[in-house]
């Protein structure tokens, strides 16, 4: 198995137990806490989406650095000291994150969020203690992506699936055993981040080449990558803005407790980057290697490749989702309520997600080529515009409103930016990339999941139901492996090579 496989099948691995455990224990928390304490998570996940921006782009520069790097005998110094220091930076920004949430708890808690049972004193506790958690979770992103652009992607998941695992049962008997709290859940997040960001920075300095002198801080170096960390910086900002604007927005006009549902729908939806993710990781540091070494021939075929992979792993999933969102969310959570307030959101959100999934591998490609510019733009012109589309629709729709948000803002990305990125990067590739690597996938998962829907029964048991979704997943999983060429053609080679043997 090549190396690319490898970090795939490894970040798969990684990425499918994350969400696992994410998933899993989210009904626990509620049934401990509550749902208005689980509206507090998601003001949590909206904090760190705000901040985003204050990585300056420099974990995406360090994947693609350190990936650069290694492809050129004789840097193995120059790439310890750009870890370095980088390194100084992200802890400085992470220190001055702990202290911006930190200063705006009474805010959040007196003037921002409309608590029901909640005191606002416990809820600035839990503002507070979610400042410590995040200086101190901050560093793990930055060593992350060290470990992405050296491929040491098998090792990163490892780490993080043991973490992962930590984080949601040790979470679940914090709040059984010792208290049923807020304050005690983000207490516990504060231990599970030490031990997160203490074992990446650790593996991450213990793989890099060795090298006879200390690493040190270098501001050539620094000078030397300022210009893509910038752009980085400037997608990230303005991406950030997009991204959290529907959560800022909601948690202000809606209750603590419509907000809870907003969040998890949320939870649901965004999991799908838990299948985007490891495809991303995997091939943006091969793509930035390709380009390096001018080799298009390989970049064009592994970019469609990748395309077409991602397709298939996307759509069945998003399609079966958003066509049997109350039925999931009524076997996941055993609540009648919140399947019913929920799962509209769901269906809604998940559809942007996917759009937004789709598009990654051509986003890698621009920043293999070191392309930030576009980004920037159309960032900057959905700012302006999403912005009061959100307010009108949320107050005319509510949350719902809210949610289509993502979904138009996708929809135009997918239709403007994709043309621009193949005129200039892969020319005469637009086409192949609309109908091969996407339109062909979609068409086979809508037709089968579309078909399940329509002759789904009424009242079923849960095993009945269980089963039934199974059948529809698998079924529109498979059409659409066979109606894509890559994958089609990996499946075939397979049950050639399991004849001969």
């Amino acid at each position: 198995m090549n190396l690319i496989k490898k970090n795939i099948a490894a970040n798969f691995a990684g990425n499918i137990w994350q969400a696992i455990m994410g998933l899993a224990f989210v009904p626990l928390y509620i049934k401990f806490m509550g749902v208005e304490s689980y509206g507090l998570v998601g003001i949590f996940a909206a904090l760190q989406g705000m901040l985003v921006f204050l990585d300056l782009g420099l974990g995406a520069t360090l994947t693609r650095e350190i990936a650069r790097l290694s492809t050129l005998p004789g840097r193995e110094q120059e790439m310890r000291d750009l870890v370095r220091s980088l390194e100084m930076i992200y802890w400085c920004v992470a220190i001055f994150i702990g202290i911006i949430v930190m200063a705006i708890a009474p805010f959040i808690a007196h003037h921002w969020v409309k608590a029901g049972r909640l005191s606002p004193q416990t809820i600035e506790q839990a503002v507070r203690i979610m400042g410590f958690v995040m200086a101190l979770q901050w560093p793990a992103v930055f060593y992350s992506g060290g470990l992405m652009g050296l491929q040491r992607q098998v090792l990163l998941n490892g780490i993080n699936i043991g973490v992962s695992t930590l984080r949601g049962v040790g979470a679940v008997l914090i709040l059984w055993l010792i208290a049923p709290t807020i304050q005690a859940f983000f207490s516990w997040q504060i231990i599970i981040s030490i031990i997160n960001t203490g074992l990446l920075g650790f593996f991450l300095w213990h793989r890099l080449p060795r090298t006879e002198k200390k690493a040190t801080f270098q501001k050539s170096l620094l000078v030397g990558v300022w210009k893509f960390a910038a752009g980085i910086s400037g997608i990230s900002i303005l991406a950030t803005i997009l991204t959290q604007l529907d959560k800022v927005i909601l948690s202000k006009m809606l209750t603590l407790e419509m907000f809870g549902y907003y969040t998890l729908a949320g939870v649901v939806a965004m999991s799908l980057y838990r299948i985007i993710g490891p495809v991303f990781s995997a091939i943006y540091p091969r793509l930035t290697q390709l380009f390096s070494l001018s080799d298009q021939d390989g970049l064009k075929q592994l970019y469609h490749k990748s395309c077409q992979f991602m397709s298939v792993l996307i759509l069945p999933v998003a399609v079966v989702i958003a066509l049997f969102s109350r039925e999931i969310l009524l076997l996941w959570t055993q609540n009648p309520t919140t399947a019913e307030k929920t799962h509209l959101l769901v269906s809604i959100l998940i559809c942007g997600t996917a759009l937004n999934g789709l598009m990654n591998i051509p986003y890698a490609l621009q920043l293999a080529h070191g392309w930030t510019r576009l980004g920037v733009y159309l960032n900057a012109i959905g700012v302006v515009v999403l912005a009061p589309m959100i307010f009108v629709m949320t107050k005319n729709y509510g949350a719902v409103g809210g949610a289509s948000a993502w979904v138009i803002l996708n929809s135009v990305y997918f239709f403007v930016a994709i043309p621009l990125v193949h005129r200039r990067l892969l020319p005469h590739e637009n086409w192949h990339w609309y109908g091969e690597d996407v339109g062909i996938p979609l068409i086979a998962s809508l037709s089968l999941a579309g078909l399940g829907r329509l002759f789904m029964g009424g009242q079923m048991s849960q095993l009945m139901t269980i089963l039934y979704l199974g059948i529809i997943s698998i079924a529109t999983l498979g059409a659409a492996a066979m109606a894509t060429q890559t994958t089609r053609d990996w499946l075939f080679n397979k049950l050639l090579n399991l004849k001969v043997a």
